[in-house]
């Protein structure tokens, strides 16, 4: 049986993470404000399964043969980096809009939501260095199937990231009423949410495999 004291450091370290915004923050903070609250927790519903592919990659021990090949890795981070910066060139440009302001976007289905909820966290290298480098710190070979271990932890901080990301897609969606009527506010919010995407992505490019 895994240790008390594993899955609680493994909690407070995941509830640290995700409280660091990233592009899955980005992405479902958007889909919220743009399209509303429950467009914002059907793409997190795709961000979630997107973790269990990870979860159950590296409990299989797939994700360190992913790591291991630095072509696989590359391709991963800089099609991640170049997501974010488009969206970070969307809100810059001349003209453009940052993809948390309020605006009439064209909707998008269920379907399509949850799609593109699960490419930006499948694209996040983040993603696969938490549960390749964070995760098997967490268990010890002693203490039963390793895979259940793995598995338990996963777990864990999956119910820690959809939570927060919840709340925090819960309270995007009042921000439209807010922004909708301070045009001022949105044009700083614009280039405010551009320069931290276009930050994102540059850490993002540059952030080789330690």
């Amino acid at each position: 049986m895994i240790h008390s004291s594993s899955l609680i450091g493994f909690a407070l370290l995941a509830l640290g993470m995700v409280l660091t915004p990233g592009p899955n923050m980005v992405y479902v903070v958007s889909r919220s404000v743009c399209q509303g609250r429950k467009a914002g927790l059907i793409s997190l519903g795709g961000v979630g399964l997107a973790f269990i592919v990870y979860m159950l990659a590296a409990a299989l021990g797939i994700t360190s043969l992913l790591m291991a090949v630095p072509f696989a890795y590359d391709t991963l981070r800089f099609a991640g980096a170049a997501y974010l910066g488009w969206l970070a060139w969307q809100a810059l440009k001349p003209g453009g809009s940052s993809p948390f302001a309020v605006q009439q976007l064209p909707v998008d289905s269920p379907r399509r939501l949850f799609a593109m909820g699960f490419m930006t966290n499948l694209l996040n290298p983040k993603a696969a260095l938490l549960y390749l480098s964070l995760l098997p710190q967490f268990i010890v070979p002693e203490a039963g199937s390793v895979f259940a271990q793995a598995v338990i932890l996963g777990s864990v901080q999956i119910v820690i990231s959809l939570s927060v990301n919840g709340m925090i897609a819960m309270a995007a969606g009042s921000i439209a009423g807010f922004l909708g009527t301070r045009p001022a506010w949105l044009a700083v919010q614009r280039r405010l949410m551009g320069t931290m995407l276009a930050g994102l992505a540059l850490r993002m490019a540059l952030d080789a495999r330690k």
